[in-house]
């Protein structure tokens, strides 16, 4: 069984018991999230796809953990100008243990 939820812009395949990283959820370490955008569910012989979102099924989980990703560098060059720029980011992420897909 899995289901396809919506979390900061971005679509993540979730299964009970897994741990996703996702982008920054205020909260802290062991505090519980639910989504309600859920786009599509399946479990072993049905697939419902929502128009555009499935009403009655929740997907709850816990927070594992915050952190931030590793740095991606950000270089900018023009040749023969002297145009040089470096930059650096990490985004911030949070880690979820998904615990229950459920029907209401």
């Amino acid at each position: 069984m899995y289901a396809v939820i919506s979390s900061g812009g971005k679509q993540h395949r979730v299964c009970e018991g897994e741990i996703i990283r996702v982008e920054k959820i205020s909260g802290d370490k062991g505090g519980e999230v639910s989504f309600d955008e859920v786009l599509m569910f399946s479990d072993d012989d049905n697939v419902l796809i929502g128009q555009p979102t499935l009403p009655n099924i929740k997907v709850s989980g816990h927070i594992v953990g915050q952190g931030r990703s590793k740095k991606v560098i950000v270089f900018k060059y023009k040749r023969r100008k002297g145009y040089r720029k470096k930059r650096g980011h990490r985004q911030d992420y949070t880690a979820l243990k998904i615990d229950s897909i459920k029907i209401a």
